[in-house]
């Protein structure tokens, strides 16, 4: 099988853990544990989150005074080597020496008309408090907006429309290596008037990326990892119940939150909607099960419900 696994932010850092480097190495040695035997059996493809780590290379930046600050465009070509980097070492440390592994630096186009660019929604960096937020704001020219109890800063959210990549992808996988690619959404970038590639100052949900990704490389199972079982009604009651098989169009008309597991549920839905194999979304550690369909949420245009 050929599948794409997206991980999830806190296969990175967990909120309120220190974005340094220790913590963020120990989160990756624990999901490459999870995800390492079905590199054995299959081939595989690797996304991951990277907002933090954006956020914390423009905090640098803003720190250099009257420095020009790096694009996110480029921050996140920068976020993208790190965090493969590091994915790759770990992997290194518990797959056979033999088994090649490698990072591709993907950019991604959106389309330089789409409205999301006039309602910034994508937050991205650490967290703050109301207050310092709205004076980061004022200084910075940013947007920001509450996250949970917190504030951040947000940015677009184009959909994206091209993965340049793909064929380097399908040519490592044709060779037996496990690929990072398409870190935070992809580097974010789209056409000039004058037809020239540059970069958009924007961040691509890493979801819809790899569910795009995903249908590009006809993958069989896109697997959406995340640190809860799966996709739930009535979350935080005590009527909440877990769906375990819906199709697309049985879970576009819930009501879920917009945010992280709303983004999941819509990238799920475009997969299988456009593949007719399944998208699941469940927890890192039993993605083996995600896998087979007997964990997590599975979503399948041909499922009944």
């Amino acid at each position: 099988m050929r599948i794409v696994a997206a991980l999830g932010g806190n296969a990175l850092l967990r909120r309120g853990e220190p974005m340094t480097s220790g913590a963020q190495r120990k989160n990756v040695r624990e999901a490459v544990r999870a995800l390492a035997p079905l590199a054995l059996d299959h081939e595989l493809v690797i996304t991951h989150g990277n907002g933090p780590q954006v956020g914390l290379l423009a905090l640098q930046a803003a720190a250099l005074g009257d420095a020009e600050p790096a694009p996110l465009d480029v921050l996140g070509a920068q976020t993208d080597g790190w965090i493969g980097y590091v994915i790759e070492q770990e992997l290194g440390n518990v797959l056979p020496f033999e088994q090649p592994l490698a990072t591709i630096l993907t950019m991604v186009e959106v389309d330089p008309g789409d409205p999301a660019f006039q309602n910034p929604t994508k937050p991205i960096g650490p967290v703050y408090e109301e207050a310092e937020a709205r004076r980061l704001a004022e200084e910075r020219g940013w947007s920001v907006a509450p996250d949970g109890p917190h504030w951040r800063r947000v940015v677009p959210s184009p959909v994206p429309k091209r993965i340049f990549e793909q064929r380097p992808i399908e040519w490592l996988l044709e060779k037996g290596s496990i690929v990072i690619c398409a870190g935070g959404g992809g580097i974010p970038t789209m056409y000039s008037p004058e037809g020239a590639l540059v970069g958009a100052e924007v961040v691509i949900d890493k979801d819809r990326a790899s569910a795009l990704l995903a249908c590009q490389l006809e993958a069989d199972c896109l697997v959406l990892a995340t640190d809860v079982e799966g996709v739930f009604l009535d979350w935080g009651t005590a009527d909440q119940r877990m769906i375990e098989r819906a199709s697309p169009a049985v879970m576009r008309g819930l009501d879920l939150p917009a945010g992280s597991m709303g983004s999941k549920v819509l990238a799920a839905c475009e997969f299988a909607e456009a593949t007719d194999r399944p998208a699941v979304i469940g927890s890192l550690d039993r993605v083996d099960e995600l896998v087979a369909g007997t964990a997590g949420t599975v979503i399948q245009e041909a499922t009944q419900t």
